[in-house]
């Protein structure tokens, strides 16, 4: 059998944003989607990965850090770690076996047997939902929004706790027929623990430019406090859970 290898971008040893508690995180390397305001674009290629890891490798460098994250746990985000499934699901199952609490930060856009599979051993799902919007979804992604939805019900189906992710763009997604409508929605998924409203920020610009790509939000100014605060409350008016 050939030996399963992971295309991994970089690892943090103490996240505290990516899930309950203080995390290690791997950044794995790939993603199908362009967002417009990706902090992470050099993540996008899976072949420019820095290192090639097998689970076991990887988990080896957790296990460093054990005395540390074990209130906390491991998450795999990217990139889009479920590009990888078959790493995914061989390095949280040596997580679950030792203990950890796995997450898993993912835009949704793939579902087949073997992510399913992955998704056993993930006890959170942290899911980005770019736009409810069809048409800005793809305009934003660059990729279809169905994908996105049917996984987001899968996720319901199978009962998985679930944390929704939402970053909010001046111009694009700070619009609050948007908001009413993805706010509608979340409130159909009762798996959904709560919603993280993330402002639009422009720490990640000088990556775009440093992968030779063109940032097209470049002057767009980060989230005023007033208008994150008028999205946390069109979601709290709902029942939902912000943070």
């Amino acid at each position: 059998m050939e030996e399963i290898m992971g295309y991994v971008h970089s690892h943090e040893s103490f996240g505290t944003v990516d899930g309950p508690g203080i995390r290690y995180i791997v950044f794995l390397q790939g993603c199908p989607l362009r967002c417009r305001y990706c902090h992470n674009a050099d993540t996008w290629e899976k072949n420019n990965a820095k290192y090639r890891e097998t689970p076991e490798q990887t988990f080896k460098e957790i296990c460093k850090y054990k005395n540390f994250i074990q209130s906390g746990g491991v998450t795999l985000t990217g990139g889009e770690p479920l590009m990888q499934p078959d790493y995914v699901r061989e390095l949280l199952k040596l997580c679950k076996k030792d203990g950890l609490h796995t997450a898993v930060d993912t835009s949704g856009y793939f579902l087949n047997d073997k992510v399913k599979e992955a998704l056993e051993y993930t006890d959170l799902v942290l899911l980005d939902i770019k736009c409810i919007d069809p048409e800005t979804h793809k305009s934003l992604t660059r990729v279809e929004l169905d994908p996105v939805l049917k996984f987001a019900q899968y996720l319901k189906e199978i009962g998985k706790k679930t944390w929704i992710r939402h970053v909010i763009v001046p111009g694009i997604t700070d619009n609050d027929e948007y908001l009413n409508k993805l706010a509608d929605y979340v409130k159909t998924l009762d798996n959904v623990e709560k919603v993280e409203l993330l402002p639009y920020h422009t720490l990640g610009e000088y990556k775009w430019d440093n992968i030779g790509e063109h940032y097209s939000l470049k002057g767009v100014a980060p989230l005023s406090k007033e208008r994150l605060e008028n999205a946390r409350e069109i979601f709290r008016k709902r029942g939902l859970t912000i943070q």
